[in-house]
């Protein structure tokens, strides 16, 4: 699944291509996301001028004079860059036609979402209870640490709440953790204001490298060139068990949490 840093890179990649510039037509081929494609957007954005791009959480948000377009990435959606006479393929169902470019919507299992709202976006059902965006300054260790207290989820579960902290999927969790020393296992409630200051450093880093990689290479995963994301060549435990660890060099382990893989140190991690 895109997880922040591929909609950040996804967002950076769009955002000369559409920050304004007037939209000429826009093409639905299929209505059937996640939420089916409002009906009546083809009319609603023709003609209109693109004043902002931005992300909140994992969703891009693309305002125009009269609302904002939502769009979201699901499981494996992409937003790429391609010639209009580009011939469409089969998974690519709505794309956002500026002259001969378009900015083309591509998902196969069709988990995303290709939403508009007149309203604040930001108050929007789907993004009015995300916790707080991991980059921004009140993003720290203090308020991870007020978070938690009596909390007995595990912190890898805690830090991978969007209603916590949006963004911090399964990989970049388990990397940022493992930065932290902290074992991915342990309560949330029973870890310590200096532990969960240094977490925060951590995710903060851990994110800032996977953008300026451009996101992670997951198969599904595709950047608006159409190139796959580049950061997993520095992955320091997930997807490594049984590999020695890069600080102690005994070998990484993996365990199952909430149905997603784990990947840590037992040394040093504690």
């Amino acid at each position: 699944m895109p997880e922040l840093p591929e909609v950040e890179t996804t967002c950076r990649g769009i955002e000369p291509y559409l920050l304004n510039k007037t939209i000429k037509s826009i093409i639905v081929r299929h209505r059937g996301l996640r939420w089916p494609i409002p009906k009546n957007l083809e009319k609603e954005l023709a003609g209109q001028r693109i004043k902002q791009i931005a992300r909140r959480g994992k969703y891009i948000l693309i305002t125009v004079k009269t609302g904002t377009l939502i769009v979201h990435l699901g499981m494996s959606g992409s937003l790429r860059r391609v010639k209009c006479s580009e011939q469409a393929e089969k998974h690519d169902h709505f794309e956002i036609v500026l002259g001969q470019h378009c900015i083309r919507y591509r998902d196969p299992r069709r988990f995303g979402a290709v939403l508009f709202t007149i309203d604040d976006p930001l108050q929007h059902k789907l993004l009015k209870d995300l916790g707080p965006e991991p980059l921004d300054k009140t993003f720290n260790g203090q308020y991870l640490f007020e978070r938690s207290r009596n909390r007995k989820v595990s912190i890898k579960q805690f830090i991978m709440d969007s209603k916590i902290v949006v963004g911090v999927g399964n990989i970049y969790a388990s990397e940022s953790l493992f930065y932290a020393g902290i074992n991915p296992n342990r309560a949330a409630g029973q870890i310590n204001l200096e532990r969960y200051q240094q977490l925060a450093k951590s995710i903060k880093k851990v994110l800032r490298a996977a953008i300026k990689q451009g996101g992670t290479s997951l198969k599904d995963f595709i950047k608006t060139d159409g190139q796959p994301g580049y950061f997993k060549q520095k992955l320091a435990v997930y997807g490594r068990e049984g590999e020695p660890c890069i600080q102690c060099g005994k070998p990484l382990k993996h365990l199952v949490q909430g149905q997603r893989a784990s990947y840590y140190c037992s040394h040093c991690q504690k």
